[in-house]
This record gives C-alpha cells, sequence and structure tokens, in this order.
C-alpha cells in the first residue's frame, strides 16, 4: 500500500541520548529544528535536551505518555496528515521500546501517513554488548511485574529460555527482582547489571545471581539494565551428583513441599541442574514407580 500523496507531514521517532549529550546525532539536530511538533514523555526533558546541545526549536510541544497514549497518538496522526512534521521523543533512547510509540506508528501506517526512524542511543544494546554475555540471540523483556507473584510466574515462564535476556530496572526495586532471579534460575546463572550508561559514573557489575544480590543489597542510584545468560550459556557449576535422577527426584519433592506446582517444580529444577526439563520429568517419574 502506498503513501497518499495528498499527505505531506511525516512521523518521525527518533533515539535521545541515555545520558551523555555528545551522543546526540546531527540527523536527531536537525529533526528538532524542523519540527512542527514534538510529542514526548515529558516536555521539560525537551527544552533541556535542546538547551545541552545547543539546538532551538519552534515546534508545539505535546506530552505523550502511557496514559495517554492511545488518544494522543490518534492526535498526532491526525497533525502529520494535515501536514505537520511529528518528531516523536522519550526520556532516553529509542521511543517505542519500552516506552510510547508503537501505537503511533501502527495508526500512522494504518492512515498512510510516512513513518521514519532516527536511530540511536539504546540502552538494551549497550548493556548488552558490555555484558560480556553471547549477542548472537538475545531478548528484550522490559520492565517485570512489580508484585511478587506475577513476577515470579514470568521468570518462570522464561526458566528455559537459551537467549541471552535483557531487563529493565528501578534502582529501589533492584534488588528484590535480582533476588526473584535467582530464586527462579539459580544462584550460579551469569549475568551482568548496567548502570548510568554513557554517564560520568557508569557502572557495569558482572558475576552470577547470587553475586548481585549481594552487589544490589547496599543500595542502588539510577534506573538498571540488567542482562542474563540464557539457560544453555549460564545455568552455573552444579555437581554431577546433582544431576543424578534421584537428587533431581528429591529436589523436585522439596520445591513441592515448598508450595511450588510439580510443573513449576520440575522446570526450575532443570534450570538450576542445567538439564533438560524431560529428564527431570523422567526422574520424577522413575521416583514414583520405585514407591
Amino acid at each position: 500500500m502506498g503513501h497518499d500523496v495528498g499527505v505531506s507531514g511525516s512521523v518521525t521517532l527518533a533515539a535521545t541520548p541515555i545520558g551523555n549529550a555528545l551522543d546526540a546525532s546531527e540527523r536527531l539536530r536537525v529533526a528538532l529544528v524542523d519540527a512542527d511538533v514534538i510529542a514526548a514523555e515529558d516536555t521539560r526533558r525537551v527544552r533541556r535536551l535542546t538547551s545541552s546541545i545547543g539546538v532551538h526549536t519552534h515546534a508545539r510541544l505535546l506530552s505523550y505518555f502511557e496514559g495517554n497514549e492511545r488518544e494522543r497518538a490518534e492526535e498526532l496522526v491526525r497533525l502529520a496528515r494535515d501536514g505537520s512534521q511529528v518528531l516523536v521523543l522519550t526520556d532516553a533512547g529509542m521511543p517505542g521500546v519500552s516506552d510510547p510509540g508503537y501505537r503511533i506508528v501502527s495508526a500512522a501506517i494504518e492512515a498512510e501517513v510516512p513513518v521514519r526512524v532516527l536511530p540511536g542511543p539504546s540502552a538494551v544494546l549497550a548493556a548488552l554488548v558490555l555484558s560480556g554475555l553471547p549477542t548472537d540471540r538475545f531478548c528484550f523483556e522490559g520492565f517485570l511485574p512489580r508484585q511478587a507473584g506475577p513476577r515470579r510466574a514470568r521468570l518462570t515462564d522464561l526458566a528455559s529460555e537459551q537467549r541471552t535476556m535483557v531487563f529493565f530496572e528501578a534502582p529501589h526495586r533492584a534488588a528484590a527482582t535480582l533476588a526473584s532471579m535467582r530464586d527462579a534460575w539459580g544462584p550460579g546463572r551469569r549475568a551482568a547489571a548496567c548502570r548510568e550508561l554513557t554517564k560520568v559514573y557508569e557502572e557495569v557489575f558482572r558475576g552470577t545471581l547470587d553475586e548481585l544480590c549481594s552487589w544490589a543489597d547496599g543500595g542502588l542510584r539510577g534506573e538498571l539494565t540488567i542482562v542474563v545468560a540464557g539457560i544453555g550459556a549460564g545455568a552455573g557449576t552444579v555437581a554431577a551428583s546433582e544431576r543424578e535422577p534421584a537428587a533431581l527426584a528429591r529436589a523436585v519433592a522439596e520445591a513441592e513441599a515448598g508450595g511450588l506446582d510439580r510443573r513449576t517444580a520440575i522446570t526450575e529444577v532443570a534450570v538450576r541442574a542445567g538439564v533438560p526439563r524431560k529428564v527431570v520429568y523422567q526422574a520424577v517419574i522413575d521416583a514414583r514407580s520405585a514407591t
């Protein structure tokens, strides 16, 4: 489906610096100057951004955040269809990646309004590369649920994930999230926590989930990007005796006694032992047959 020849406006999603203003691209500078409308999570940050990179914009500033995303996306597309150059920004990084952006792209495509992207800084990719973990296959999981129950359920679903996983987390929830990861995937799983990316005090802590939990116990500042190895790349070192069928069956029984259902218990034991789930399942069946 081609673009409507009557449409002279467009929607542009642009990546903004995640900490260091020097990462602002020349294309971003031009887009800020040329924009008729700028949609951003926090319009005050737009003013700080333009000031820090030395550009001035005459654009109309509109708030665009999770609470008004659906309605605002429709309004922004109408403005673009009427000829406005609409620039969509997030507080840091790429719009649409754990931030508003998807709805306006979808609406613009539906309305046959041209959509463009200005690539640039990304906390997801920066942390992935810095982690030292495999980068050939990875998945982005964003923020985990805040409540312990839903968070545990999500982590259980990811227990057999083989790809490197990337998460965002707020500093005041980091310790609880890392502890949940350790409990769900085992203390030996390799991981990295990145904070203050591209800033003066950038820090990357690499180690096992158990080590990351100890590191986070003292309290943290700044949003974190947490990178965790998939099951095939970092399940930790487990003694051979713990992979014996009888040991696997006992571990499942202990997990069930602690309140887990059997399916979840089998999955968690498989992850911790670094063996396929079917191996643990068979160990449980054999143990039941022997009694």
